[in-house]
């Protein structure tokens, strides 16, 4: 679907790229600072919010995530290299999503999950249904924002041209809002029912669970957009840097083909 589009429609996702907060020395300096983030929340997870909880297999859970974080955390080193990532810019950038997705989307969902396991008439039953309930919230807001998004790049919202086309677009995204609020206020009666059938131990939990879904569906909100920047920088040499680490210009544009 997006082949039919141009590097100038999506010149505004440039911005980050061109301010140098998402340049290749940039990520890599977020790329190690994540390393010591994930295994702190690694911590605070499973020795902390799993430490009373009866969420089933947590143990499975523990043992696989372990491993991806292990994965994760030793790619994000090796991508902190400068002379690896400034040949592989596209590569390092589609790491810096998932150390993120896992950072503030992965982590806290688990810590929410754990919490609602620690009430003393929590059921298996009713947390796989509250699991399922809420990970179909977070693939529904998912395809609702990339619907959105891909209507406003048709559009020629983020297309090259005026600081009014670049604040109009950012405008626009605030259409998202009533998807984010419809989220929230589901999440926030089934948690109170939770609460009230004893699905969690205190007030205090369903605050805590509620916060960090809010954080996990916040991460949702934000992939699409993530994956369309990871998209251009494949075929979009505009979105790419130099190996002496600028950023090269529309001038300089070369389109790959990506299927």
């Amino acid at each position: 679907m997006l082949k039919q589009l141009t590097a100038k429609d999506f010149a505004v996702l440039r911005i980050p790229l061109e301010s140098g907060r998402q340049s290749p020395n940039s990520l890599g300096g977020i790329l190690f600072l994540g390393c010591f983030l994930q295994w702190l929340l690694y911590y605070i997870t499973y020795f902390r919010a799993a430490s009373y909880t009866t969420y089933p297999h947590v143990d499975k859970i523990h043992d696989y995530h372990f491993m991806i974080t292990l994965v994760i955390t030793v790619l994000s080193l090796l991508f902190c290299i400068p002379f690896v990532y400034k040949k592989y810019d596209q590569y390092q950038y589609m790491l810096s999503i998932v150390v993120s997705q896992n950072l503030f989307g992965l982590f806290p969902y688990l810590c929410g999950m754990f919490f609602i396991g620690e009430g003393p008439n929590a059921t298996t039953k009713m947390m796989i249904t509250f699991t399922y309930i809420s990970l179909t919230i977070a693939i529904v807001l998912f395809i609702a924002t990339s619907v959105r998004f891909y209507i406003l790049l048709k559009k020629g919202k983020y297309r090259e041209g005026s600081t009014r086309g670049i604040i109009q677009s950012k405008v626009e995204a605030t259409s998202y809002l009533p998807f984010a609020i419809i989220g929230g206020l589901g999440l926030f009666y089934i948690l109170q029912y939770m609460i009230k059938s004893g699905a969690l131990a205190s007030f205090e939990h369903f605050i805590m669970t509620l916060l960090f879904l809010l954080i996990f569906y916040a991460m949702i909100f934000v992939l699409p957009e993530q994956l369309v920047i990871l998209y251009c920088k494949f075929r979009f040499k505009s979105f790419t840097f130099s190996e002496r680490g600028y950023l090269y210009s529309e001038e300089e544009n070369k389109t790959y083909n990506v299927t």
